[in-house]
């Protein structure tokens, strides 16, 4: 079946206290440079965007501020539309991402309703009351009016791998998720980020990813009654470089996680990987959340550039 492949193609990151800015502005021309070389003949590569909704306070900046210059040539749209209103209000949201879906039409891969709302730190949505309410409504909205524009937009929701049985994001899900939001819904994304937060073996990493796909799939989707033909995508993951974390350890552990995720593609119908993020925020800084890109913040590439090419080119799905 093979995947279909995409990045987000900024340097602008959050991290737990807030939005790390990188420390050189996006350069346009060397962008598109590094997706085309990335998409080779791919018939399709996908470009990740995020923007924010908020109607009582100003949103995070959407980034990168103008995606559309990175689409062309079969490279279209992965939208990710952020629910960041402090008060839980949904006042104005569903017309948000029904505007988005018209905004943006055929440009358009994907719409992800809300950014990892099953965890509640504060740049995140899981932060932000009503959240489920939110997705649930987003997720509808945004399918009615790709269906009322004729367009082939998948729309989803992305999560985290949840290790606390006592998390109730799944079952609370699952209360609200009626036949309408069940039949609008075209995947559900996994965020996850091994060897990261929890370093582990070289050896093991293969069957962490095995493990949390497998897990993702037989115990948190049929928590919220979402049936096994809905696909998992893999929305973001990335390994950062940095003090202790050498480049060449990036390109293995990028060669080892789309190789197993690949693997199991048709065992647990996973149908597209993207990765986070095209260059660093800031290469000499600190920070772990500096360092994800496949490229240095002068646009200079790690050896991770050409592992994630090489995969594109072997893993890509054919029409």
């Amino acid at each position: 079946m093979g995947l279909t492949f995409g990045i987000y193609p900024g340097g602008l990151l959050g991290d737990e206290e807030g939005i790390v800015q990188p420390v050189s502005p996006d350069r346009p021309e060397r962008v598109n440079m590094a997706l085309d070389a990335l998409q080779g003949d791919a018939p399709t590569f996908t470009v990740r965007a995020y923007r924010s909704f908020a109607a009582t306070v100003s949103p995070p900046p959407p980034t990168p501020a103008d995606p559309e210059q990175y689409l062309g040539r079969g490279r279209l749209l992965d939208l990710v539309l952020q629910f960041r209103e402090p008060t839980g209000a949904l006042d104005g949201w569903p017309e948000f991402v029904r505007e988005a879906v018209r905004a943006y039409g055929p440009r358009l891969a994907s719409v992800q309703i809300c950014e990892e709302p099953n965890v509640r730190l504060p740049v995140l949505d899981g932060s932000v009351p009503n959240v489920l309410d939110a997705l649930v409504r987003g997720v509808v909205a945004a399918k009615e009016e790709a269906r009322a524009l004729g367009l082939p937009v998948a729309v989803g929701f992305n999560a985290v791998p949840v290790f606390d049985p006592a998390d109730t994001f799944w079952s609370g899900l699952g209360g609200l998720a009626d036949d309408e939001f069940l039949a609008s819904l075209d995947y559900v994304g996994l965020d996850f980020f091994p060897d990261v937060f929890r370093p582990l073996p070289a050896e093991r990493l293969a069957d962490a990813v095995t493990a949390v796909l497998r897990a993702f799939r037989a115990t948190d989707l049929p928590r919220a009654g979402i049936p096994g033909t809905v696909p998992i995508r893999i929305c973001e993951n990335g390994w950062p470089t940095g003090p202790g974390r050498p480049e060449d350890r990036q390109a293995a552990t990028l060669d080892t996680i789309v190789r197993t995720v690949a693997a199991l593609a048709d065992e647990l119908r996973v149908d597209a990987y993207a990765f986070f993020s095209l260059r660093d925020a800031d290469s000499h800084g600190d920070g772990l959340f500096h360092h994800f890109g496949l490229l240095r913040d002068d646009y200079t590439p790690k050896p991770a550039f050409e592992t994630y090419r090489t995969l594109i080119a072997q893993l890509r799905a054919v029409p």
